[in-house]
């Protein structure tokens, strides 16, 4: 089988992080527990009249994309596969606020077009011509590693060259009123610094988009090696030590070889406990890192921290503000991502220097 590289990527969010020059140089605070995407010149890459008719997911998805293309310079892809946990939230929450509001008369349909988790992936497709594979996975807080595995799949059996994959959220104003309801969201304000100390329930909520143009050939600028995908729905607390070393000896790494790991932590108290029995035990002598203390937790924000691992093992270089503890490593050969949500929903990926 063929192997699978990071080639180039794009990731907008709560952080500048749309500008490839940046590596997390500048850091917005933030307190709320409900943050939005900082958003870039969208009229740099859609045409306004475009622009108008898009909800935001679909801007920062289109956007994302375009940006990935443009640094892996190609005009086209052999495949887009997207993940998205609840879709185009926006469009889905005023078509349903209309049929409550006209009593289901006199609708109108675009709406409705555009809630389909699946547009983000058609926009792009469309933008760019693009009559291949396309498809959009919608697997909660693990839909970004099933588009990926997906993409790794197709790649190593030599099916496509470049695949386009990415992951996308949108905040609606009604369901984020509903996650408040059911503690889902923490209740107070919480800074960066604080949020692993917070000692509440829930997380902070925020939107983004990641995208990876990802081929079974090495560019000269490539971020990463993709070596290796695997998810869990259900995990026990327990089981999670010996389910990495599991998934490490099946792909030939040993624990030791593991140089960082990128962890999850969103600050909930009643769940972060899974990351935390990795760093006091299994991953106690090795660099650990978080991420969602800078952009917020969503069903796709692991792949954030796929743009994370990626990053730093092209720079080489490690953020202080993602830092949980300090080994200081002489070199990033081999990252291992795990991310879980509410319990539920675990995913390993495993990445390796260029």
């Amino acid at each position: 089988m063929k192997r699978v590289y990071i080639n180039s990527m794009a990731s907008i969010s709560s952080q500048k992080t749309f500008e490839n020059t940046e590596f997390l140089d500048t850091i917005i605070e933030y307190s709320e527990p409900v943050i939005f995407a900082h958003d870039p010149d969208y009229k740099q890459y859609i045409a306004p009249a475009a622009a108008r008719r898009m909800a935001k997911g679909i801007k920062m998805g289109v956007v994302a994309s375009k940006i990935a293309m443009d640094e892996a310079k190609i005009e086209t892809v052999d495949a887009i596969i997207t993940g998205t946990g609840m879709g185009c939230m926006i469009d889905s929450e005023k078509f349903v606020s209309a049929i409550i509001d006209n009593n289901e008369q006199y609708l109108t349909p675009t709406s409705f077009i555009q809630s389909t988790h699946n547009t983000v992936a058609g926009q792009i497709a469309l933008g760019m011509e693009c009559k291949a594979y396309n498809f959009t996975y919608v697997h909660s807080a693990i839909s970004f590693e099933s588009a990926l595995l997906d993409a790794k799949m197709q790649l190593e059996n030599d099916e496509a060259k470049n695949i386009l994959v990415g992951g996308v959220e949108e905040l609606g104003e009604h369901t984020t009123k509903v996650h408040k309801a059911i503690n889902h969201i923490k209740p107070t304000s919480v800074s960066l610094s604080e949020m692993l100390k917070s000692n509440t329930q829930g997380a902070v909520f925020s939107e983004g988009a990641n995208f990876f143009v990802v081929s079974n050939e090495k560019l000269q600028n490539c971020y990463a090696e993709l070596i290796a995908v695997e998810t869990f729905n259900t995990l026990q607390k327990e089981k999670v030590s010996e389910t990495i070393e599991s998934f490490l000896q099946q792909n030939n790494v040993q624990l030791a070889d593991i140089d960082l790991v990128v962890l999850g932590n969103n600050g909930d108290v009643d769940f972060d406990g899974f990351y935390n029995q990795l760093s006091d035990a299994i991953f106690k002598n090795t660099q650990q890192v978080y991420y969602k203390h800078l952009v917020g937790e969503n069903n796709t924000v692991s792949a954030f921290g796929v743009w994370l691992a990626s990053k730093m093992l092209k720079t080489q270089t490690i953020p202080e503000i993602v830092k949980i503890n300090d080994t200081n490593l002489s070199e990033i050969k081999t990252i291992l991502c795990y991310n879980q949500y509410r319990g539920q929903n675990h995913s390993f990926v495993l990445l390796k220097k260029c």
